[in-house]
């Protein structure tokens, strides 16, 4: 048994010294390791990864193992984890319920709008289910419009935020939100949703005696109306390629909240990791704290992010939405404008905060890659810079069909 270990071991570091004499010989180690230096850049806070996708053999390594601040990365194990749990036809769901009894063309009562999480939950959803009340025939409420976040818990925001990020770079959290809480106050989306039903039947000649306010629907209450959101797909779609921090966090109270678990961000955290680990994807040093990657402390890997990546583009029932979900060299999304030459062939997610920049994706449908650039601050216009160094060495030296 120790000879077979020995020899397996020996195997192994033959191959993997043939792998490093490869690169070596064709110079591309370090053309790929040059790329990543840049201005005021540390290669000891930078990790790279680049691998093979059909046969998952290394490319490029470069402390890949190394846990790093993420940015918006975070978006890609949480899209995997959301797209492999929830489904890609997914849909939010937003309920009216009625509390109380129907009178003739009144309701002697309470309407309840309970949110479900549904990040899209826009104007225009309120006035269809203000519209679905006013055809049922119903033309006043005796109580009051109450709203009812309690499908996730309250907080508006998560640990590691800047106090500037809550309502500058996303709304405030609530499983209950409309136009992603553009009003006042901004900081109860709740009543805000409430107000807004309130209103929406109020141009419809229903009239509501009761301020709105805010409340808890009973298991009894009868259902009056409801509303749908457009699939998981194209949320996570809108998502990664306009990198939607809200909707990205959203996305994480969902994940245990649908599972019928408490709706909060921490809760979120563990169902991606045990979801990366089941899919044999490394989780050592990976720490999902928030799904923006706006928190300071989150932590991911290269070989995380690649073995993310490379998971979510194999797996039939989900690689379709999860592929098409990210951004397109000189064409779309958050890379719009960046790697012209390479316009169509790179498809990637895109990350920057002052700890953090950061490009993962796919080059054709040979390569997967990962770049994470740490510092404090990050240049983030030299880590760019950087960054597309990198994959354009790998996309013109390296077979890519």
């Amino acid at each position: 048994m120790r000879i077979r270990v020995c020899l397996a071991a020996l195997a192994v570091a033959c191959v993997l010294g043939a792998a490093a004499t490869a690169l070596g010989a064709n110079g591309l180690e370090p053309r790929l390791t040059k790329a990543l230096t840049g201005t005021s850049l540390s290669l000891g806070k930078t990790a790279a990864l680049a691998i093979d996708m059909s046969n998952g053999e290394t490319i490029y390594a470069h402390n890949s193992d190394v846990p790093l601040a993420p940015a918006s990365n975070e978006k890609i194990p949480v899209s995997f984890a959301a797209l492999t749990r929830l489904g890609t036809g997914y849909r939010f769901h937003t309920e009216v319920y009625g509390v109380g009894r129907r009178a003739g063309s009144a309701w002697d009562g309470d309407l309840v709008l309970k949110g479900f999480g549904d990040p899209t939950l826009a104007s225009a959803d309120i006035d269809r289910l203000a519209a679905t009340i006013r055809g049922r025939g119903i033309r006043s409420v005796t109580g009051r419009i109450l709203g009812d976040e309690t499908f996730y818990d309250s907080r508006r925001a998560v640990a590691g935020w800047k106090s500037t990020f809550l309502l500058r770079e996303t709304p405030p959290l609530s499983a209950l939100i409309v136009d992603r809480a553009q009003g006042w106050p901004a900081l109860s989306p709740p009543l805000l949703a409430a107000r807004a039903l309130r209103d929406a039947l109020g141009r419809r000649g229903v009239v509501v005696a009761g301020r709105p306010g805010l409340g808890v629907a009973p298991a009894a209450a009868t259902t009056l109306a409801s509303d749908t959101s457009d699939p998981l797909a194209g949320v996570v779609k809108h998502m990664n390629q306009e990198s939607d921090n809200f909707y990205a966090e959203m996305l994480l109270k969902q994940l245990p909240a649908a599972a019928g678990q408490a709706g909060t961000s921490a809760g979120g955290g563990k169902i991606v990791i045990a979801t990366m680990r089941a899919a044999g994807i490394p989780v050592a040093g990976v720490r999902i704290v928030d799904g923006s990657g706006l928190s300071s402390l989150d932590r991911l890997t290269a070989a995380a992010l690649v073995g993310v990546l490379r998971a979510g583009a194999t797996d039939p029932s989900i690689a379709r939405a999860f592929v098409d979900s990210l951004a397109v060299s000189g064409n779309s999304g958050t890379l719009g404008d960046r790697l012209p030459a390479l316009r169509g062939v790179v498809k990637g997610k895109t990350g920057t905060t002052n700890l953090a920049c950061t490009l993962s994706g796919l080059i054709g449908a040979k390569i997967v890659f990962a770049v994470l650039q740490n510092g404090n601050p990050v240049p983030s216009w030299a880590a760019r810079g950087a960054q597309d160094r990198f994959v354009t060495i790998l996309a013109t030296t390296t077979p890519i069909g």
